[in-house]
């Protein structure tokens, strides 16, 4: 049975792949009647977004199945692969927008008709882009969803990237046709940056690289407990929302093994409380004081 937690993933995935249905839609015939590189360049960034929201709707699907025999850990980096698959997808988007560009500038064929549909799909898309980023990052930070994440970024990225196409717009009503192509080269500078942010991300966690933040809070946990003589082996690592944690203890050889018990159990729950989603594994060692 789907948990309520899955179900708001669905609905706010499905949301977002019916979003940039529409916006890649009409981005696309707006941008074709009008000939700017701007639009058609908006277009093609949502066309892939499109594609993200598809992969990340599946995604979201799979990574919440239960632990089984194939996967001890569960299918949480389903998420990762696809945030990772996005940013692929938007670093080919930048590669045809800036030699679209560039060639633009370098032939100086850079005619544009812009007309009122020019400002309202772009304003539209604005309108939509917020609403949906706003929706995603909102259920990523609930359910700690890296899926979730990458495409909240999509759409806030799209939110700037318009802000720079519009510009370009505003200056060729004016009769500086150049500078649609030079907001292309602006939507493509951005997408770089935020592609990148997010693929280290990803590859990062596919790595099993550990979350220092996360470390660092369980460090400072366990140094502050007086029952813990000594830990090592600390291990994080992260799959999607969850994240893992393994610890080795050292405790006074004189506690009874009820006691040690207590000890871990107390640690494992302070964990569970400091760090959400987290699955805890504490082993004890006695030690001589």
């Amino acid at each position: 049975m789907e948990t309520v937690a899955v179900r708001e993933k669905k609905r706010v995935t499905l949301l977002s792949l019916l979003a940039a249905i529409s916006l890649t839609s009409f981005k696309l015939i707006i941008g074709i009647l009008t000939g700017s590189l701007g639009i058609l360049s908006e277009a093609l960034h949502s066309g892939l977004d499109l594609v993200a929201a598809a992969i990340t709707f599946y995604a979201v699907r799979i990574s919440d199945k239960p632990v089984d025999a194939d996967h001890h850990y569960g299918h949480g980096k389903f998420e990762n692969v696809s945030a990772l698959a996005e940013t692929l997808l938007l670093f080919m988007t930048c590669l045809w927008i800036i030699y679209e560009a560039v060639r633009r500038l370098a032939t100086g064929r850079v005619e544009i008709e812009v007309n009122a549909w020019s400002y309202i799909v772009v304003l539209f898309s604005i309108a939509v882009d917020f609403s949906r980023s706003r929706a995603l990052n909102k259920a990523a930070v609930k359910h700690n969803s890296q899926a979730l994440k990458a495409d909240a970024l999509h759409f806030s990225t799209d939110i700037w990237s318009s802000l720079v196409v519009l510009a370009g717009l505003i200056c060729a009503h004016l009769g500086f046709f150049f500078a649609d192509a030079i907001a292309a080269l602006g939507v493509a500078a951005i997408v770089i940056v935020i592609s990148f942010r997010l693929g280290k991300k990803s590859v990062d966690v596919l790595l099993d690289r550990a979350p220092m933040d996360i470390t660092e809070k369980v460090t400072r946990m366990l140094r502050e407990m007086p029952e813990v003589l000594y830990f090592h082996d600390l291990k994080v690592r992260e799959a999607g929302a969850q994240v893992f944690i393994e610890i080795s203890i050292h405790v006074d050889s004189k506690l009874s093994l009820e006691e040690a018990h207590h000890i871990v159990d107390l640690i494992e729950e302070r964990i569970r409380v400091a760090v959400e989603r987290a699955e805890v594994h504490v082993h004890f060692e006695p030690q001589d004081r």
